[in-house]
């Protein structure tokens, strides 16, 4: 077996070590000058030595190959542990199985699995196939495929977007836990109070798992407002003044950014959560100013 194909140690025997974990996430490129640049930030990231990186997969599938491609690149040239994404859209079990047996082969044993966003244009009806509906079905299916994986989930500490209720919510997530997933990482928030109501909810319905709160370090306030509606996060209202402040000067506004998820990453770990998930958008200037940061 060569060294790339040496099976990955399972994230979940990280979280046994009692430490916090740090871990990023990146969106595979559109073209071969994006897998360039994803080089160059991968090769910057190196010296914050995440314990992980994940690698999202677009909707419907969109980027099935692309997410594959990224994964052996971010393990095999940078030795990054991965864990790339996988979701039910518009997905058949042997489809899914597929790229998780290839996924397997290369010595990946770890994979957040998703229910996925609908793409635009294909109706809800359509969009799930051969009983994968749910994010839960995936976990059961990876589980069932290969017992060894350690399988990552999402959760949202401000609700689904398209759940009814926090309840409903919080028993979807538990549905995911129980199928077989080792830990859930969080959408991303701007206030640390949804983060802890939020773990106290999914302990109060028996969610023993990990919870990694993700971050994000804004970069202009357009952005972080259209992603926040996206995803259901609130945006603070002191947050909004700083970066209404910063005016129109990209400089002030990541400064302001990185300032505030300093400030969360610090507060959180102070509070036990179990390490932090950062949504850096492939940028590598603000993962490492926040490493900088911590290590003060």
């Amino acid at each position: 077996m060569s060294e790339t194909s040496r099976p990955d140690r399972p994230i979940s025997e990280l979280f046994d070590q009692g430490r916090p974990l740090r871990s990023l996430e990146f969106f595979p490129p559109k073209d071969d000058a994006g897998v360039e640049a994803l080089r160059e930030t991968a090769a910057a990231l190196q010296r914050i030595e995440p314990d992980f990186v994940s690698i999202t997969y677009g909707a419907g599938g969109g980027t099935r190959e692309r997410t594959g491609h990224v994964s052996a690149l971010l393990r095999d040239e940078f030795g990054f542990t991965v864990m790339p994404h996988l979701t039910a859209v518009n997905h058949t079990r042997a489809e899914i199985a597929a790229i998780a047996h290839a996924h397997y082969a290369l010595g990946i044993r770890n994979i957040m699995a998703l229910r996925g966003d609908v793409p635009d244009g294909l109706p809800a009806d359509s969009a799930f196939k051969d009983g994968l509906r749910y994010g839960s079905d995936v976990v059961a299916l990876l589980r069932e495929l290969n017992p060894d994986l350690c399988v990552g989930v999402g959760g949202y500490p401000e609700k689904h977007p398209e759940a009814p209720s926090f309840e409903l919510d919080l028993a979807n997530l538990k549905r995911k836990v129980d199928a077989g997933a080792s830990f859930v990482t969080t959408q991303l928030f701007f206030d640390n109070e949804a983060y802890y109501r939020f773990v106290d909810r999914c302990r109060a319905v028996g969610i023993g798992v990990p919870i990694v709160p993700g971050i994000m370090p804004v970069l202009s306030l357009k952005q972080v407002t259209r992603i926040a509606g996206l995803c259901g996060a609130s945006l603070p209202d002191r947050l909004i003044k700083r970066l209404g402040a910063a005016g129109d000067q990209p400089e002030i506004i990541e400064a302001v950014g990185i300032d505030w998820a300093l400030t969360q990453i610090r507060d959180l770990l102070d509070h036990g959560a179990p390490g932090f998930h950062l949504y850096i958008l492939n940028r590598a200037r603000s993962a490492l100013t926040l490493a900088a940061g911590l290590a003060a």
